[in-house]
């Protein structure tokens, strides 16, 4: 057992811009890739992965302090430390019994795909640091690690079948073909699925508004580099920056927008190749079944709808942890809620308006499930030693992702009436979406080759 955790620590060392390349290159080799083509579609996967990276800690390091700026001039005095998703996965990671997720994602993985339960083959092994998070909670409230891990393989479940959904639609988004993005924060689009129906039949709300129709309609105003300027000055100004500090901020918005795009493009150059040689491994060997590769959400974030509406909902979530009874949340660490913006980017096909009011009204549930697990949460970080929190304060992540499902299957767990119920409400809403949206694919896909 110690050598297994040792290979596994070894690897997530290397980090992911690194692993996750090395597994594209076996893909790759595997499906009888020339291996200077798999290298060099490897290393640009790696050149790809890195440079999103950057742009993205640019990004947060820009926005982030001004949005503390903010949160600190308001003078909101609560007791729950927000550390954001790096402080909960490095106290994660300090679970002894951490390890043990990785062959139980990666088995479930393989049984679902031997027997065409799915068609995802998630590589994405760095959230499955995500699956552990949801283990822990659930063994917090239920008393039983069994029970925890037993919450965590639902989750893996789930995870690859919303894969299989959003398959089509990155590729329609993003222009990568072959791939998804099984990443736990994109499911809250499963209950924001039939409120989505819903606003197909409001006038104003069902028109194609993503940063190209935009561009269209506003002219200059939409293109990424000047909306990404307006939008950091003005927040430079809300958070009481000054003119110089709000320019600063302004370009600094504008250069990630800008960058965005440029760098998701190295992600096509290293993905197309991969994905043909996929496609036609699988027709050799299984016909014409499809297959995604199953990514981090990074591969989505040259879309700049979810950065401008991240911005935009910053402001809000500062002003439901003022006015919410109950919260014991400031946004701090997880302030850019990206746990949102990406998904809904996804279930709204790129619609910035809806984005934005979805940011909304999801607001108070992040606060809420976010003060529920903060004593949970600072108890992980007092066992594991990780994370020292000072007495009479609390930790926890503002913009916890997948939280209600969390919230709902560690409750009923716990045998919780209304866990139960949520749990069983929640599963009901996920088919519902998974269905709805498989049909909605179609006839969308089915359109737009007419």
């Amino acid at each position: 057992m110690d050598f297994l955790q040792n290979i596994v620590e070894y690897i997530l060392d290397m980090g992911a811009p690194v692993f996750v390349p090395l597994i594209m290159l076996v893909i790759g080799l595997i499906a009888r890739m020339k291996f200077k083509d798999a290298l060099s579609a490897a290393i640009i996967f790696g050149v790809a992965f890195s440079g999103m990276s950057l742009v993205v800690d640019f990004m947060l390091a820009s926005i982030s302090p001004a949005a503390q700026s903010f949160a600190e001039n308001t003078g909101i005095n609560l007791n729950a430390v927000d550390g954001g998703w790096t402080t909960a996965a490095a106290i994660t990671w300090s679970w002894p019994l951490a390890f043990l997720m990785f062959p139980i994602t990666v088995g479930i993985n393989i049984v679902m795909l031997a027997f065409k339960l799915t068609k995802t083959l998630n590589v994405d092994m760095w959230n499955v640091w995500g699956k552990i998070f949801t283990a822990i909670l659930v063994m917090f409230l239920s008393g039983s690690v069994v029970l925890g891990f037993v919450v965590a393989s639902i989750q893996v479940i789930i995870e690859l079948k919303i894969g299989d959904i959003w398959g089509k639609e990155i590729e329609d988004l993003t222009g990568i073909p072959g791939v998804t993005v099984p990443h736990h924060m994109t499911i809250i689009a499963s209950l924001l699925y039939p409120i989505d129906k819903l606003m197909d039949k409001v006038p104003f709300l069902n028109k194609k508004m993503d940063a190209e129709a935009l561009r269209d309609k506003l002219g200059v105003f939409a293109e990424n580099h000047i909306m990404g300027g307006l939008i950091g000055f003005l927040l430079g100004l809300a958070a009481n920056y000054g003119i110089q500090d709000s320019l600063v901020l302004g370009i600094q918005a504008a250069t990630a927008l800008t960058l965005f795009p440029m760098v998701s493009k190295l992600f096509m150059q290293a993905l197309s190749p991969i994905s043909d040689a996929i496609s036609e491994f699988m027709k050799r060997r299984f016909g014409d079944r499809e297959i995604f590769i199953g990514l981090d959400w990074p591969i989505l974030a040259g879309r700049n709808e979810i950065w401008v509406s991240a911005i935009v909902i910053i402001p809000v979530m500062l002003l439901f942890s003022v006015i919410l009874p109950g919260n014991a949340v400031l946004p701090f660490g997880g302030i850019v809620n990206l746990s949102v913006c990406v998904a809904v980017v996804l279930l709204t096909r790129g619609n910035l308006v809806r984005s934005i009011i979805y940011g909304v009204i999801t607001a108070p549930v992040f606060l809420y499930i976010s003060t529920y697990f903060a004593p949970y949460i600072t108890r992980l970080a007092n066992e594991t030693g990780s994370v020292n929190v000072e007495a009479g304060s609390m930790l926890t992540w503002s913009t916890i992702e997948n939280g209600e499902f969390k919230l709902v299957f560690a409750n009923a767990m716990a045998g919780e009436w209304w866990g139960i119920l949520g749990a069983i409400v929640w599963l009901g809403l996920f088919i519902i979406f998974y269905f709805g949206r498989k049909r909605d694919n179609e006839k969308y896909f089915n359109e737009a080759e007419k």
